[in-house]
């Protein structure tokens, strides 16, 4: 049910997002762009992803993704859990390698929607 209300959500931000079409990030941001979501990359090393313009964190994004996908290192994790929560974006979907254990005791204090899982399978 949980992963059906992810795939309900209509606009997404891909945090890790880029051009490399052999890293997941791209892999992911085309992916969910195909399904016809409409996407918004998050990365603050890249100006554009697949020729869209790339907002360098989740406050500068024009508008407030109902959704976003993890595709970055845990270390980064954190900071972006709590920026989202503070804009009001409830559910967060934690790609395999995004994950830490204490990420469980943090989005469960801050009411959010979490699935840890891969968007490709999820969503063929």
């Amino acid at each position: 049910m949980l992963i059906e209300s992810f795939k309900n959500s209509r606009t997404w931000a891909v945090i890790g997002a880029n051009d490399d079409p052999q890293r997941f990030g791209s892999i992911l941001y085309k992916h969910l762009k195909r399904k016809g979501y409409i996407v918004y990359a998050v990365n603050p090393k890249h100006d554009t992803v697949d020729g869209d313009p790339c907002y360098p964190n989740l406050t500068a994004l024009p508008v407030k993704p109902e959704a976003i996908d993890m595709v970055v290192a845990p270390a980064a994790g954190e900071k972006i859990i709590r920026e989202a929560a503070s804009l009001g974006i409830t559910r967060i979907w934690f790609q395999p390698g995004t994950w830490r254990d204490d990420f469980a005791q943090l989005t469960d204090e801050l009411g959010l929607e979490i699935v840890r899982g891969c968007v490709l399978v999820e969503f063929p």
